[in-house]
């Protein structure tokens, strides 16, 4: 039987593949509708064909590989389940150890150690295609420290968190998921305070803005926003990457405002002030703090559904699994599985709602700077620098993408420049 479940497992993941590819290549549709054909939003107009044609490719193949990776973990850890990889796991940390307390550090190694190598390959490839497409600057030796910062991190995130989820599951068979959600709560706020200052330095370099005049006209716009920022720090990307980005990040005192190098260097002043507006928006409507809440509850909803998933798959396939008790480290690659599996399905709600936050980020940003044509070359050019499509197909779009389309952003900026024309010419 489990034989049979692993060949069946592989060969949905196939089938799988093999619709995303049809999806993406031959069904979807990217073409612009005819109302906006000829206007700023349509990329013809700023790109030429060349840009076009490679921007098409890239986009399609990197989707493909977005669609690809999540499925593989999932096929990855029921592989490690049905082929009693996680059991050895076990056998091989208690083997190494004397003291009980090292079993579980060697058992999360091992299956650490184990993904890792899985899913490479298709990390790999996304590198290899970023540079193909002159996307990416960064060397391979550059890519791979990153990739084992990755692990490190991830594996030291575990060595937190599981030993305490075992511990819960093992005191409390039915609350534990509620027990694990109240603990979620504080080490989510103690992580995103620690994100600017601890982690996010761990691969690149940030330092107060070097352009004190650009620096001085940004703070001016802060004060009047009633924003307490004193820096705005600018991070060395252009060793890495060609795409312009900036962002907000942390909370309390450690919050930030961010800018790529790349943004720097590629965009004119007024450009860039109308980025920085848009970021200050994220701080005055507090769309950090209900992008938290809004992942505290569908945590909630997940690690309740994953505790019921759980149960029901051990109850159900507990043999073939060669799960018999979920208080068993041996489970971890099943709950590891049930909630990447919850965390992609519940994807569209949360990009829905990052997406709403983002396009109340534009209008405050046109708001406040009141320069139309900064807005739109500023998307212009984000489009250019990252190969990006105006218009993504359906599932792109609910899956991936936490802005607006370009097509959407740029249109509501037109929209904005028509409605208020004679005020802006006053």
């Amino acid at each position: 039987m489990a034989r049979k479940m692993g060949v069946y497992a592989v060969l949905a993941y196939v089938i799988y593949g093999l619709f995303f590819y049809w999806y993406l290549f031959y069904f979807a549709d990217t073409s612009l509708p005819f109302e906006y054909q000829g206007t700023k939003a349509d990329p013809a107009t700023f790109l030429n064909g060349r840009e076009l044609m490679l921007s098409e490719e890239y986009s399609k193949t990197r989707n493909l590989l977005f669609f690809l990776s999540t499925p593989l973990e999932w096929l990855f850890y029921f592989l490690v389940l049905l082929l009693g990889l996680s059991k050895a796991f076990k056998r091989w940390a208690d083997k190494s150890a004397k003291f009980k307390a090292a079993h579980m550090p060697i058992y999360l190694i091992w299956l650490s150690f184990f993904a890792f190598l899985a899913t490479f390959p298709l990390s790999y490839i996304g590198y290899s295609l970023s540079k193909t497409y002159n996307i990416s600057t960064q060397t391979f030796a550059s890519w791979m420290k990153d990739e084992l910062i990755d692990f490190w991190i991830n594996y030291a995130t575990l060595l937190i968190i599981v030993p305490v989820l075992y511990w819960l599951i093992k005191r409390s068979r039915k609350r534990w998921w509620l027990y694990a959600w109240l603990l979620s709560i504080p080490l989510t706020l103690f992580m995103m305070f620690l994100q600017p200052v601890v982690i996010d330095p761990l691969y690149n370099d940030f330092y107060p803005l070097k352009n004190k005049a650009l620096e001085t006209k940004i703070l001016t716009m802060a004060d009047k926003a009633h924003i307490p920022a004193e820096h705005v720090f600018e991070v060395n990307m252009a060793e890495k990457t060609n795409s312009l980005n900036a962002y907000v990040t942390g909370i309390g005192s450690n919050s930030r405002i961010v800018l790529w190098d790349t943004t720097l260097n590629r965009l004119s002043e007024d450009q860039i002030l109308f980025i920085m507006a848009h970021e200050m928006a994220h701080y005055v409507e507090k769309h950090i703090y209900y992008g938290i809440a809004g992942y505290l509850l569908l945590s909630l909803f997940g690690l309740y559904l994953a505790y019921r998933l759980l149960n029901w798959s051990i109850s159900k396939w507990g043999i073939e699994l060669k799960v018999e008790d979920a208080a068993d480290i041996r489970s971890l690659p099943l709950i590891l599985m049930i909630l990447s599996i919850l965390m992609f399905i519940s994807s569209p709600i949360s990009n829905l709602g990052a997406r709403y936050e983002e396009s109340r980020a534009d209008r405050y940003a046109i708001n406040m700077t009141k320069d139309p044509e900064a807005a739109i070359t500023s998307f212009q050019e984000l489009t250019r620098s990252g190969l990006s499509e105006v218009k993504p197909p359906f599932l792109v779009k609910i899956f991936r993408y936490t802005h607006p389309s370009m097509l959407e952003r740029i249109s509501m900026v037109e929209d904005y420049e028509v409605k208020h024309r004679d005020q802006l010419n006053k």
